[in-house]
């Protein structure tokens, strides 16, 4: 899940894995794989951050859990 801000200033979370793509026109869109469309605030490459930041976060707690079985 990532957090973004809409136009109006609201945050919200959005599961970054239903993200189909994002696009500058020239405010940034979110299009998920339902179809919906979400304008948001923050730029295409401030949402692709978010998102290696969480995927690499999910990966190393991931990492640690397997630790812990050992």
């Amino acid at each position: 899940m990532i957090k973004v801000k809409r136009l109006n200033g609201k945050e919200f979370v959005v599961n970054s894995d239903l993200i189909q793509f994002v696009e500058e026109t020239p405010d940034t869109v979110i299009t998920l794989t339902t179809g919906q469309k979400i304008v948001v605030v923050e730029s295409v490459d401030q949402i692709i951050d978010k998102v290696i930041t969480y995927k690499s976060k999910v990966i190393e707690y991931k990492r640690r859990a397997e630790k812990k079985e050992v």
